[in-house]
């Protein structure tokens, strides 16, 4: 495994960290708990120490599972990763979307990042975590209707108490990164990130490179897309949300795993899959500190972790970038 400084923190974070959101079943078409704790002991076993969740991933089930896989870890051996301000237990803030639980019930999910509400949410975190503080705490999404500076002053005062050890954001562009600096030292931005998906390359890439801030990618196999395994006819369980994404319509699969036929001669020269040749070109990319990469059970954590071992040459890079070009999907 290889290890990366999040910008100018003292976290040394794993360049593939387990992203838990499918470990809370919620908009995955469910999961299995001991599954889920298996797989994030077994890329710990393998050198993934850092591990992503989130409130909103099963409403506080991630989370838990999490809490469980790491309570008979040594706590400074883990870097726990977990985010705020998405909220289903309350009409308040930025209405985002309607959805249903795990139980199948409608919840109305809020983005919302008022000072109290942050407080509340980090408590609840650290209960089910289990631990007595977060080392990268992040905004999930941009809140409108909370002024930036209020969200930051929380989160300051959170790090002041000894709850939080460093800020994030995720999902933020570079005005509102420029702004929440003016209230607190942002060490990081999570951001969707891929071969599909390279917008923040023109915007947040030379910010982060110039300020020594870090990119967390998520996304990095587009949710399960560069792995080579969803063909045309590929079924979706029930509340699986990849069914209605464009990038899983018929036309784009076809293009994406003609794309994924050129590339994986060098995956097959590494010895390696597509996903972890993937996950390797990502953590590869300019500005990218870590790849999130979720796993259903301990095998796919185990792969998920040796891809930081492969190796891929300037020449190799270059000629994947050449190929990602070429790729037109609609």
């Amino acid at each position: 495994m290889k290890y990366r400084k999040l910008g100018e923190t003292d976290l040394q974070l794993s360049a593939i960290a387990f992203g838990a959101w499918a470990a809370g079943g919620w908009m995955w078409g469910g999961s299995d708990e001991n599954d889920a704790i298996k797989a994030i002991l077994a890329g710990f076993d393998e050198g993934m120490t850092s591990i992503d969740t989130a409130p909103i991933y099963g409403q506080g089930h991630s989370e838990i599972i999490v809490g469980k896989a790491i309570k008979n870890l040594s706590r400074d051996k883990v870097q726990v990763l977990t985010k705020f301000g998405m909220r289903w237990d309350l009409t308040q803030g930025d209405f985002g979307f309607k959805s249903k639980n795990n139980a199948g019930e409608d919840i109305d999910i809020y983005k919302y990042a008022g000072r109290e509400s942050i407080i509340k949410e980090c408590e609840d975190s650290l209960r089910r975590l289990g631990t007595d503080y977060i080392d990268l705490y992040q905004i999930h999404w941009p809140d409108v209707t909370t002024p930036i500076h209020e969200t930051f002053e929380a989160v300051s005062r959170l790090i002041k108490d000894g709850k939080v050890r460093y800020a994030g954001v995720c999902n933020y562009n570079l005005e509102q990164m420029q702004e929440a600096e003016k209230t607190l030292n942002i060490a990081s931005n999570q951001v969707a990130y891929s071969m599909l998906r390279r917008a923040v390359d023109q915007t947040i890439v030379p910010y982060v490179l110039e300020k020594h801030k870090g990119i967390l990618a998520y996304s990095p196999l587009e949710r399960g897309l560069l792995t080579g395994k969803i063909k045309e006819n590929h079924h979706f369980n029930e509340g699986d949300h990849r069914a209605g994404l464009p990038f899983y319509q018929k036309e784009n699969l076809v293009k994406v795993n003609r794309f994924l036929s050129i590339i994986e001669p060098i995956a097959k020269e590494k010895d390696a899959s597509l996903g972890q040749l993937v996950l390797s070109w990502t953590i590869e990319q300019p500005g990218i500190t870590v790849a999130l990469a979720g796993a259903r059970n301990a095998e796919q954590a185990v792969q998920n972790a040796k891809a930081a071992d492969i190796n891929l040459s300037i020449e190799e890079i270059d000629f994947i970038n050449k190929e990602v070009v070429k790729l037109n999907l609609k």
